[in-house]
This record gives C-alpha cells, structure tokens and sequence, in this order.
C-alpha cells in the first residue's frame, strides 16, 4: 500500500475553529534541509538550559542583560552582576525597583535605565558605578527606555520629548537638549537604532531621525514616517536586517510588524493576531522580546502571559516555547539572551540563575521539556477517511544513560477537543538506529482526523517525516 506524506512542519497556529486550532508546534521549530533528502522541512527540538552560575538568591528573577565590550551583564532583583569567562557572578551595584530595564552602552559606560525611575552609569575601565544625579536629566520629563548612537546615550521621556547625554559621558546632561517627536500627536513608547538611524516610536506612528550635528540639538527628521505604533515597549528588538515590535496603527487591534525598507509589513499570522487580540492593554504593553542565532536559525522570541511565540526567519514560520515551572507549564522561562563567551546566555524569570542554551542538553535545569506537535486536520473532501498505518520517521537509536528506552507518545483526535488512543513508541536505544515507530490499525475517521505526538524524555530530539497509509471513502 502506498505511503503519503503528511505535513507536519507547519509551525504553530490557532483558531477560532477547534479543529483548526489542534495544530501545535511546542518546544520545535520546523528546519529548513538543505540538499535533497527525505523531506524539505525536518522538526528540531529546541534548546536546552544549563545552568553556568546562580546568584543564590530565589527572588532575583532577571530584568534584563546587555553585553559590553565582551562581557555579559545582568540585572538580576536588585543587583547588577558581570559575568566573568569563568561564570563568576561579581556585585557592581544596586538598581532600585522590580521593573525590566532598559540598557546601552558606549563601549566604556554601560547605562541601566529603570523605566519611570533612576539611570545609573558602570564604567568598566575604572570600574565606577554611579547613579545619574544630574538635574538636568530628569528636567524633560521621567527617563524611559534608552539606546546609545553617535556618541550619545538618547533617552525617551514619559512626555512628547527625548534627550541626549554629553558626547560619550552618560552622567552629563543639558536640559536645552532635547528633541520632540511632533509628526502625530501619539505619545513616545520607546526609541531604536537601526542602520545608524534613530527611530521613534509612538503608540500610532514611528518617526526617523538622523544626525545631522545640529548647533542646538544634532538629531532631526528624516522624513520618514510609519503609519504603525508600539503597544510594547520591551517588545521593539533588532533582529538581522530589520526591527520589529508589537503593535499598529489607529483603531488597530495589537500585530507584530518589521520594517522592510521605507515601509511597515506585518509578520504575526491571523492566528497570533487573534491570541493578541484577546490580550488586556497592560497585558499587551508587558510583551518583552528576546533574539539570538543558533546553527543556521535565527529566532525573535515575543513573551505572552501564557506562551512564549517564536519567529524563525529561516524557515518563516512561528513555534511556541513553554517551560515547566513549578509543577505547571507555561511560557518559556527565558527572561533575556545575551551572546557572550563564545556562548548564548540567558537570565530566568524564576529565580537568579544565569543558563547557557545548549542544543545538546535536553532539559532545562534538570526539568523535563514537554515537546508536542499536532497536525492540521486531515480529511477526505470530508468524507470517511482511514489510516491503516502512520509512520513517524525520527532519529532514532538515541537512548542513553538517563533514558535507555525513550518513547514519544501518539494521540488521535476526530473534534480537535478530545483526544484518545495515546500509545507509545520506542525511538531505540543506544545504537539501535534501525527502529521505526509505526501506529497500525488507527480506525476510521468520520469527517477528518489530527495526530498529536508528544516526547518528554531528555533525549536528541528530531522529527524528519510523517507517512500513512491512506484509504478514502466509507471501505
């Protein structure tokens, strides 16, 4: 009987539809093959966390990192930290609040910025620590969010105004400098730096400056102007040859847009923008982001209350990533990434730990990684359909000392609601890399019919084909 290949690598998506929604990518991402194999598109497990030092303290849950000249650097509760290349966390000093900061450099000052509250400046050649006491920074309103170009740390207020440091000093500053964001009457959100040019945000519209070293203030417009605002501060990231954020224009519920040349182009799927839309003000204005690249991937994350949505420009489709914390799984504990070491860094939202991300380890901190993925519905012009046999082509032989037999696990579901029949497979054990995990005598599907495979143990995870036997009508 003939094999047909299902597709699998479809990435996540949701719906107000039941059975449309039973599609699931948890804890995968689909990977692009290059060169002819089986199929085109495989399903790499994501990766896991080890833990590289820990601050001891439970309740200092990260708030951001930012690396300089090197160095990783973290704000974990109350506390800055440096990490050295031998993962010794070392004291700097005390950044007040509970809030995620906002943080930039020049090369030698590193610039903490509590949003609403206090700026404080590390200097790492004299390794001085400092708070911002100068008057004349707070003069123009209650400092934001941050971003350094051209030698100036500029600084976005809680009003219509944004202001410049002193040329590579950020504790020095004149209350006569500052700039005004004036092209549409929308509040400033948060700043960034893309190409060398600065881009204001605000809740509708974004704006483009440029340096142009100006007697009074050295920024002023570009002309550029984007018919898309920010809801999320912490959401807007560089991410490769673009930015993105979360956001839109007047009357426009929450999506997550990039800049793609001169013009805004939406990347989130209606699917997304329906999880945004369902989301309180305050719930979408918390959305924080985090990128890094890893073997060929490139991934923007953007956390939700109960999901953590990633965007792999690679591939171009959307995974979830969700993590076990405190016996329920959530969204993925991941607080920030930092690449430093030769290593990509993270800081948790659970306690002080500082991870490494590691394709090789398949838990995170010990803790199981739930790895799930549905497929869309598969039907017969929606008449009867049945599935004799199904076939899971993995890695297989990939036991191990903690795992001698690891088994995924396969479910059925006629409504995308309920699911039955869960029966486990063996990937193999070490060397047994002749193994096939196959699901025989699947029944009969009314209209249609989704697979939900499911993999916890702490084992090499990758997913390379889905087959079946397929027979149509009412046999």
């Amino acid at each position: 009987m003939p094999q047909t290949v299902l597709p699998i690598a479809n990435g996540f998506y949701v719906s107000d539809s039941l059975p449309l929604s039973a599609q699931e990518c948890t804890n995968w991402y689909p990977n692009i093959v290059q060169g002819v194999g089986l199929n085109q598109e495989t399903l790499f497990g994501t990766e896991g966390i080890t833990q590289l030092a820990t601050t001891g303290v439970l309740d200092e849950t990260n708030r951001g990192a930012h690396e300089m000249a090197g160095v990783p650097y973290f704000v974990n509760g109350t506390q800055l930290y440096s990490m050295s290349d031998t993962f010794v966390l070392t004291t700097i000093g005390t950044i007040e609040g509970t809030v995620r900061v906002s943080m930039a450099d020049n090369g030698t000052q590193l610039m903490i910025l509590v949003p609403g509250g206090k700026g404080y400046i590390y200097n790492h050649v004299t390794d001085v620590f400092a708070e911002i006491t100068d008057t004349d920074f707070v003069a123009n309103g209650a400092p934001q969010f941050v971003v350094f170009i051209d030698g100036y740390f500029l600084i976005t207020t809680d009003t219509k105004k944004f202001i410049v440091s002193a040329i590579n000093n950020g504790l020095a500053y004149n209350a006569l400098d500052f700039g005004t964001a004036e092209s549409d009457p929308d509040d400033i959100v948060a700043p960034v730096v893309f190409k060398n040019q600065l881009f204001i945000s605000g809740g509708e519209t974004f704006e483009a400056f440029q340096n142009i070293g100006g007697a009074d203030f050295p920024f002023s417009r570009t002309g550029l102007f984007l018919q898309k605002g920010c809801f999320s501060p912490y959401s807007l990231v560089n991410a490769q040859d673009t930015f993105m954020w979360v956001g839109g224009g007047n009357n426009e519920s929450p999506a997550i847009w990039a800049l793609s040349g001169n013009s805004t182009t939406k990347i989130s799927t209606t699917a997304i923008d329906s999880i945004l839309s369902k989301l309180t003000q305050t719930q979408v204005a918390g959305i924080y982001s985090w990128v890094y690249a890893n073997k060929g991937a490139y991934f923007i994350a953007f956390s939700l209350p109960s999901t953590t949505l990633v965007y792999d420009t690679t591939s171009q489709k959307w995974h979830e990533r969700k993590s076990l914390i405190s016996g329920a799984i959530g969204v993925s504990r991941i607080s920030s990434v930092v690449k430093a070491y030769n290593r990509i860094l993270c800081g948790d939202i659970v306690d002080g730990r500082v991870g490494e991300l590691d394709a090789e380890v398949y838990t995170e901190y010990g803790n199981t990684i739930t790895r799930t993925i549905a497929t869309q519905p598969f039907q017969n012009n929606m008449q009867s359909v049945f599935f004799p046999s199904l076939e899971l082509t993995v890695e297989s032989g990939v036991g191990n000392a903690a795992v001698e037999d690891p088994q995924i696990v396969m479910e059925r579901s006629l409504d995308g609601k309920t699911w039955t029949g869960a029966i486990a497979r063996g990937l193999g054990k070490v060397g047994e890399y002749n193994r096939r995990a196959i699901w025989r005598r699947n029944g009969r599907a009314a209209r249609f019919e989704v697979f939900r495979f499911t993999l916890t143990d702490a084992v090499k995870p990758v997913i390379i084909q889905l087959t079946a036997n397929i027979i149509g009508g009412d046999k």
